[in-house]
């Protein structure tokens, strides 16, 4: 019960929010507070994994292969948690600066649905069906609270990305089922190290492409500049913190446990396109201006820390890609937020984002690079270990840059400022940037549970891989 718990609060809250006026306070309260209670419900669930090990159900009492399966791990339990607080914060803001459109609270709290669902999941179609609902509600939320002259242009790229990934992860679905003729995770993993090896490599090839579309991977990113400035920052925020962690959860779930092989065959690939993805999107930083600007090519550059984790592999590396994958969501979910406030305690809450990014202590952004060099000297890699380097001194170079520029230098009228959105924000829009850079200072006081939960998703990823 405790794992369908989630689900059964957001859904419902979701379904009567669509029958109200999302502009009028007392909706963005509804789902504030649905949204609150499955966070809760998800840090119990995370706990009792941690203690228990992997929890499972099958809905309506069927047999494993007709009910739908529901599973946590670790894994899932970390992914869907920092989401749903992702989320929680995201909605918090947007409520607090007064949401634009009418259906802002009822999409989001269905992109909680979707992205919690996917994340619980025990079989392909269900997370198939959980990440398309995500997706069209990320869809609505973009042409909904669009910037204006950019709603339409982002809406309209976002959608044809949605319909390319979604193809091919269809695609990939479908090969895999032929392949294996199962759609249960365990049993596909079980069955995986049976198939004709050139066939596993066209579907992890595929699953990759798809996953790396979702998660804006370098050459795959052109789409993600566009679509994360032509949105609001709160709906950035939930893009950057919420939305991409299907890319990071997705290539470790399909890469690290049910195609293993086909993910330490590539691993040299794979390091190659995180590093061209670091080095770009922080050279691609360094030449912008703008503050959201440079925050959506550092999504693209910090995406791919999470390949070269992967690439590195054994559990040191999976540990690194699930670290850095939750420190970069609260990171992104902070610095965006943040980024159009002014006022008191803002530009400490926007810098201590910045050096979390950056990887200088004490912040939850330190254990994420710090879990990332751990990985390149356990591989002794040491193109490896130059590459983070290199990476992390760029974006220390392109977030100084862009913190001088923004907050130090006098700013003229309407100056980088083309939908007004420069504001000293209202005093709850900046107590949520406060309550979020606490929680990236608490993780990088006390990073101990964070380290833990990543430690036993790393050994049940080893554990339930086909060898």
């Amino acid at each position: 019960m405790l794992i369908a718990l989630p689900i059964l609060i957001l859904f419902p809250v979701a379904i009567a929010l669509a029958l109200m006026d999302g502009r009028r306070k007392p909706a963005g309260i509804i789902a504030i507070a649905a949204l609150a209670f499955a966070t809760a419900a998800l840090g119990v669930l995370m706990a009792k994994v941690a203690i228990d090990g992997p929890q499972e159900v099958v809905a309506g009492g069927w047999s494993p292969d007709v009910g739908i399966r529901l599973r946590v791990d670790a894994l899932g339990a970390i992914f869907a948690l920092t989401t749903a607080a992702v989320l929680l914060a995201s909605m918090a803001q947007a409520v607090a600066a007064g949401c634009a459109s009418r259906t802002t609270p009822t999409l989001t709290v269905f992109m909680a649905l979707g992205l919690t669902g996917l994340f619980l999941t025990g079989d392909v179609f269900s997370f198939y069906v959980f990440f398309e609902l995500a997706m069209i509600s990320a869809y609505g939320l973009t042409a909904g609270e669009g910037l204006a002259g950019g709603r339409f242009r982002a809406g309209f790229i976002f959608a044809v990305v949605n319909l390319i990934g979604s193809f091919l992860f269809l695609i990939a679905i479908g090969a895999l089922y032929r392949a294996t003729g199962t759609l249960e995770m365990i049993e596909v993993a079980r069955r995986a190290a049976e198939i004709n090896p050139n066939t596993a490599i066209l579907l992890a090839v595929t699953f990759f492409v798809a996953f790396g579309v979702k998660l804006g991977l370098f050459p795959f990113h052109a789409w993600l500049p566009s679509v994360y400035l032509g949105v609001q920052p709160h709906i950035a925020a939930m893009f950057a913190g919420a939305l991409a962690n299907i890319g990071a959860y997705g290539l470790l779930r399909f890469g690290g446990v049910i195609l293993p092989r086909e993910l330490e065959l590539g691993a040299t690939a794979i390091i190659v396109l995180g590093g061209v993805s670091i080095v770009y999107g922080a050279i691609q930083a360094i030449s912008r201006r703008e503050t959201r600007e440079v925050l959506a090519y550092s999504a693209i550059g910090h995406a791919g820390y999470v390949l070269v984790a992967l690439g590195l592999g054994g559990p040191v590396g999976l540990t690194a890609a699930v670290v850095f994958s939750v420190a970069n969501a609260l990171n992104k979910t902070l610095l965006f937020l943040t980024s159009e406030l002014r006022g008191k305690f803002m530009a400490t809450a926007f810098l201590i984002g910045a050096l979390s990014v950056a990887g200088v202590p004490p912040s939850a952004g330190f254990f994420g690079k710090a879990s990332l060099f751990e990985a390149g000297i356990d591989a002794e890699s040491i193109a490896a270990l130059v590459l983070l380097f290199v990476g992390g001194a760029l974006t220390f170079v392109y977030l100084f840059q862009i913190y001088q520029h923004d907050r130090w230098r006098p700013r003229a009228e309407g100056e980088y400022d083309r939908d007004n959105l420069i504001t000293a924000g209202r005093p709850a829009q900046r107590t949520v940037g406060v309550i979020v850079a606490l929680v990236v200072l608490v993780l990088g006081l006390w990073p101990q549970p964070l380290l833990a939960v990543a430690d036993q998703a790393a050994a049940q990823i080893e554990q339930e891989a086909p060898r």
